[in-house]
């Protein structure tokens, strides 16, 4: 495979389109740790394919820290991926360059059946579900072709048995609260853990971004209807299926997102959906910023 070796320091974008300044100490280190370790072939690779990404999507790294997030879990080129929910491409458009062209990153949607719940899909969209795996597959195709990872897809609940055990790493970046929501209508959260433990091989990785209800909030409150979900549902329910919590990063926290119980996750930017008409809203939203996330990592015990 091509290595890639990049001059300084090159970390997730903010905003503004520049990199932040490193932390600097007031100590003295001492002379062996005066300098930076070189970057891997793989640090490098992914700095590359970040800071390449349309202004865009630079425009949400100060929230979103993909570089980050991504070599907080450990991914590297060449790996199997499996990304949840993947939508418009967001993350798998990095992935996809990333990954290159011996990696593979497998989609994988909502079941179809769970659509018809949320109350808002339209007869023609419901049908687009019903294609999504080829369509989804076709699309991703075509952002990167021959010079990306392959791709492919399944739908939560349908797994194809020989994909069982292949996967080195499995992503739920902003995709789990949905899940949770519909539960009780067709177990679709506990369907899809068993999906993603079940892709993995052994010591494989998951990797969970996720909306952050306060501790304090009834649960009824975070049970995913409004966005949001306690790290303490989502650990006990991972761990419930077999999965070992590795760890937490800060990195996707924002102290600003204090939402009270009511509050929906979608009130935030991107989405702005309480205050399209109401411009001093809309700004008091826009200087909170995207929402308050955890970042968990969890591995799929060795046999």
């Amino acid at each position: 495979m091509k290595r890639y070796i990049l001059p300084g320091l090159i970390l997730a974008v903010a905003a503004c389109g520049k990199a932040p300044e490193p932390a600097v100490s007031t100590e003295a280190a001492p002379a062996a740790e005066a300098t930076m370790p070189e970057k891997t072939a793989a640090e490098s690779r992914l700095a590359e394919v970040v800071a390449a990404q349309p202004a865009e999507v630079q425009a949400r790294y100060a929230y979103r820290h993909p570089y980050e997030t991504l070599s907080f879990f450990g991914i590297e080129p060449g790996m199997t991926v499996v990304e949840g929910l993947p939508g418009g491409g967001w993350y798998s458009k990095i992935l996809i360059q990333y990954l290159g062209p011996d990696g593979h990153l497998i989609g994988v949607d909502y079941a179809q059946d769970m659509f018809p719940l949320f109350g808002f899909f339209s007869e023609e969209m419901l049908l687009q579900k019903e294609t999504w795996v080829e369509d989804w597959t076709a699309g991703a195709n075509a952002w990167y072709g021959d010079d990306g990872a392959k791709v492919s897809a399944f739908v939560f609940g349908s797994m194809p048995s020989e994909m069982a055990g292949t996967a080195d790493a499995a992503l739920m970046i902003r995709a789990m609260h949905n899940l949770a929501r519909f539960e009780s209508d067709g177990a679709y959260l506990s369907k899809a853990v068993a999906d993603l433990y079940n892709v993995l091989k052994p010591g494989g990785v998951l990797g969970v971004v996720q909306h952050m209800s306060p501790d304090d909030h009834p649960d009824e409150s975070a049970d995913g209807s409004r966005g949001y979900l306690k790290r303490d549902f989502v650990m006990k329910t991972l761990e419930a299926a077999g999965f070992r919590y590795e760890g937490y990063a800060a990195i996707n926290e924002n102290s600003r997102d204090v939402p009270g119980a009511d509050d929906v996750v979608w009130r935030l930017p991107p989405s702005l959906a309480t205050s399209r008409e109401d411009p001093e809203l809309q700004e008091k939203m826009k200087a909170i910023g995207e929402s308050n996330r955890m970042t968990l990592k969890f591995i799929k015990p060795a046999m």
